[in-house]
């Protein structure tokens, strides 16, 4: 049963809703200052972050540190009822460090140092950065670390990017060292450097990935983000240990928000709690879908929340528009209020904004703020945002409940790096994270609440386990699949898996590799297709999952042949029509699914999961119909069950409810038999368990 967590801090055990606070840029305006307290209480903004890029606001010269704007300000948010997640300013260093201490400057992929400027052009390798930062930091956490204001450290911000300097060089040659137990042979042979006469003789030969020397080495270009990503990791690490001795009751979280550079599920270890920055573009798809955003957005809130199944931070979004998407448009009416709370549906416990007041200058003067340049609350984005601070207060409940998930998709860093690198079938666009989002689309429609899991992560939880485009799948987890399908669990795999193993070598044997027992097909060839080109999947009759008809399938089809499987579906044209699509393995008291092609109507994984979740007894969050485009979600605390029922689908819809009994959460009355959602509406239900 799924039971209440204590809220992220004892101190403000509520919905937290606010935003990034950038007073240091208004210390020439204190009027200013003293009407942000007023608007932040009439917005229904409780939490502010503070000094996220205020190193040199506070330390002007080298070891010259200036306090008073910030103890006057966290002064003022504990006389007002305000909080604050306090950052450690390492994001943007100040102009003399840069120019007393060039090492700390990052290096380019060319070789080449950069000036200073923008944000996180540094080196976490470097002995001075660390020097600097855990010097800061440690007078940070010496002064504030009790402030009664002061609710959590918010660790540096965005971590990301990468830096080639010879500090880098030597940590990374020392870092393969270890990997292959010093042993340049074994490293040869993980990275087939025989290709094109590659072999390293010496460790002082090896070089990070260069645009004027090395691309093409598969292993090398894997291992070096993986080395990226640790480095990142433990300079997070080190800026952590700078400040937790100091208040070890202060949880620590880093805000998220590139995935391309670091493995957030690795980073997720060494925090207390996980934080992202959410930017979709609504309103602005090619084929204007926002329900298919919404299923993108929601499902990294979920990636977000599985990181340590407990709720997680809102850290930051847009009460507006951003200025760096390639069209700034404004949410709609009722888009703020619905793409808030989708986060407290898939488990937040905040809703807060970047940025509170729009800056006046440089980067970021046009992006969305609670603010603009008005400076007052008489405009359409403050009373969306108070609208929303209104709400949040009276989601006192749900605060620490937790998503009881039956349904897990497996989505690695790893294999997301190898598929990018791979040079195969489709160059054009192999769409990895948009087919992991298909699939969870098809769960998302029907209200199936999911989980996103490594394929390291234990299994045996779920009654249904999804691993689109498994390329990169080692023996072991290959074998931790097979078990959990033998020991009863139902798992689906795609084509493109089994691929190749933790160094990027092709598993030999036939593909899918680790995968092809479990699966219980041989995949002969894969192929690409062009734009133009159209297949399908046409439906066995009598299937197992009693589907029928035919979908359109394009972009890749796999040639497989069955090897204890049995065929669902079968390919519709080409020279292979009437060879399997979509296949089905019984082995020991589970099964396995093998979809062969990616089938492009998006219909298909509605009816999929809808029939597979059925076979497997998986729970949806409504025993009802639920038009394209709505979604149901659920919180529960182990006695009352919250429900959020969001509708993206751009125009009304009415969601006819199962016969239990609801309670609207937002009037406290008895919920209608039938739901009327309005355009970018919700509807927040209560029932008991």
């Amino acid at each position: 049963m799924n039971k209440k967590l204590p809220p992220i801090s004892s101190k403000a055990p509520v919905m937290l809703h606010g935003a990034d606070y950038n007073p240091e840029q208004w210390l020439r305006y204190p009027e200013v200052l003293q009407e942000d307290i007023r608007l932040m209480k009439l917005s229904g903004s409780n939490v502010m972050s503070v000094g996220i890029f205020s190193w040199v606001s506070l330390e002007p010269e080298e070891g010259v540190f200036q306090f008073g704007w910030l103890d006057n300000l966290l002064d003022s948010f504990e006389a007002n009822g305000i909080y604050a997640f306090l950052a450690t300013p390492s994001g943007s260093r100040p102009a003399w460090m840069s120019a007393k201490y060039p090492e700390v400057l990052r290096v380019e992929r060319n070789r080449v140092r950069n000036l200073h400027g923008v944000r996180h052009n540094h080196c976490y390798t470097s002995p001075v950065y660390r020097e600097k930062t855990a010097l800061i930091n440690s007078k940070l956490a010496e002064r504030y670390a009790h402030h009664p204001a002061v609710i959590g450290w918010h660790i540096s911000n965005e971590f990301g990017g990468e830096c080639h300097c010879e500090l880098c060089q030597t940590a990374f040659r020392d870092w393969l060292k270890v990997k292959y137990d010093h042993n340049l042979d074994e490293l040869n042979h993980a990275w087939w450097a025989t290709f094109w006469s590659h072999t390293y003789t010496s460790w002082e030969q090896i070089e990070s990935p260069a645009p004027h020397g090395e691309t093409q080495v598969h292993g090398l270009n894997l291992d070096w983000r993986r080395f990226v990503s640790e480095r990142t990791i433990d300079f997070c690490q080190h800026e952590i240990d700078s400040v937790r001795s100091y208040n070890p009751e202060l949880p620590i979280t880093t805000n998220m928000h590139n995935i391309d550079g670091v493995d957030y599920r690795e980073l997720a270890k060494i925090l207390d709690v996980i934080s992202w920055d959410a930017y979709p573009d609504w309103h602005y798809t090619e084929d204007d879908d926002d329900a298919r955003l919404a299923a993108w957005t929601a499902f990294h809130h979920d990636m977000y929340r599985t990181f340590k199944h407990k709720p997680y931070l809102l850290m930051e979004s847009t009460p507006s528009l951003t200025n760096w998407q390639s069209v700034s448009k404004l949410k709609r009416p009722g888009m703020h209020k619905l793409s808030s709370l989708q986060a407290i549906a898939h488990g937040s416990d905040s809703v807060q904004y970047f940025q509170w007041r729009k800056s006046r200058g440089s980067s970021e003067k046009f992006h969305g703020a609670v603010l603009d340049h008005s400076g007052h609350g008489e405009t359409r984005v403050f009373r969306d945002v108070a609208e929303v601070g209104r709400t949040l207060a009276g989601l006192t409940d749900v605060v620490g409940t937790t998503t009881p998930v039956e349904t897990a998709i497996i989505f690695d860093w790893d294999n997301r790096w190898a598929i990018k690198d791979a040079q195969g079938i489709r160059n054009s666009g192999l769409r990895y994270e948009e087919t992991v989002v298909e699939h969870y689309r098809g769960l998302w429609e029907l209200g199936i609440p999911v989980d996103v899991i490594g394929s390291g992560d234990e299994l045996s939880a779920y009654k249904l386990v999804i691993a689109p485009m498994q390329y990169l799948i080692t023996e072991e987890n290959g074998k931790r699949i097979e078990k959990y399908v033998e020991q009863g669990g139902t798992f689906l795999a795609t084509y493109w898996s089994g691929v190749v193993g933790e160094t990027d070598l092709c598993h030999l044997g036939g593909f899918p590799g680790p995968l092809r027992r479990t699966l219980g097909i041989w995949a002969e060839e894969t192929e690409g297709l062009h734009s133009r080109d159209l297949n399908g999947v046409v439906m066995q009759d009598g299937n197992f999952l009693k589907l029928t008809g035919e979908y359109d399938a394009h972009e890749i089809a796999e040639l497989i042949h069955l090897e204890g499987a049995e065929a669902l579906g079968h390919y519709r044209s080409d020279f292979y029509a009437g060879r399997p699509a979509l296949t089905l393995h019984r082995l020991g008291e589970g099964k396995a699914y093998h979809l062969a092609t990616r089938v492009k109507d998006q219909g298909f994984y509605v009816d999929l999961y809808a029939a597979i979740a059925d076979k497997a007894g998986i729970r949806r969050t409504l025993d009802c119909e639920l038009p394209t485009g709505v979604t149901a979600q659920l919180r529960t605390d182990g006695e009352q069950e919250y429900i959020f029922v969001q509708n993206f689908s751009g125009r009304e819809q009415t969601v006819v409810l199962d016969n239990q009994e609801y309670t609207d959460l937002e009037t406290g009355t008895a919920a209608p038999e039938v739901l009327n959602l309005e355009v970018n509406g919700l509807v927040m239900l209560k029932r008991k368990v």
